[in-house]
């Protein structure tokens, strides 16, 4: 497996799967990502300071899926959020999720003090995942979300 930043030739790779990933779980609709003006263009919103997007393939050259950081909030919060983390069906439990967390989690450590994410309730495993690195379960989301239909919500220091 190798994990790299992304480049403006992943857009649309990446886009697709974190798209079947949605539909996979019932995200196809308004209030998540799924409406993100980004998607198309991950490589440009990430390409800038205190954001990065990682991108995982295969011994072969293919996608299995990516994650992202980028700041939550105003500056002086010094939070992030973990985004856009999506792996293919095949690629789910096999250690990569891991691996590209890791390396967005020691990214974040450079720049904010607390690592924010929000996902679906309906996401179990995804949800016993971010428990299981140390991601506290919040009973709302942060102020400033723009996915009002997330349902589960998540903090960690860093």
């Amino acid at each position: 497996m190798n994990i790299r930043t992304i480049q403006a030739k992943d857009n649309s790779n990446i886009e697709a799967i974190i798209r079947q990933c949605l539909i996979d779980f019932g995200g196809n609709r308004a209030g998540l990502a799924w409406e993100d003006e980004s998607l198309s263009h991950l490589f440009d919103y990430y390409n800038q300071e205190g954001r990065a997007y990682w991108v995982a393939f295969d011994e072969n050259g293919k996608m299995l899926g990516g994650c992202g950081i980028a700041q939550f909030g105003s500056a002086e919060d010094k939070i992030c959020e973990l985004q856009k983390m999506y792996l293919i069906q095949e690629a789910r439990g096999t250690g990569i999720a891991k691996e590209l967390l890791q390396t967005a989690l020691q990214f974040a450590k450079q720049h904010y003090k607390a690592c924010y994410l929000e996902t679906l309730q309906n996401m179990q495993a995804a949800n016993r995942f971010y428990t299981k690195h140390g991601f506290q379960m919040l009973k709302s989301p942060l102020a400033g979300s723009e996915h009002f239909a997330c349902d589960a919500w998540y903090i960690q220091d860093l």
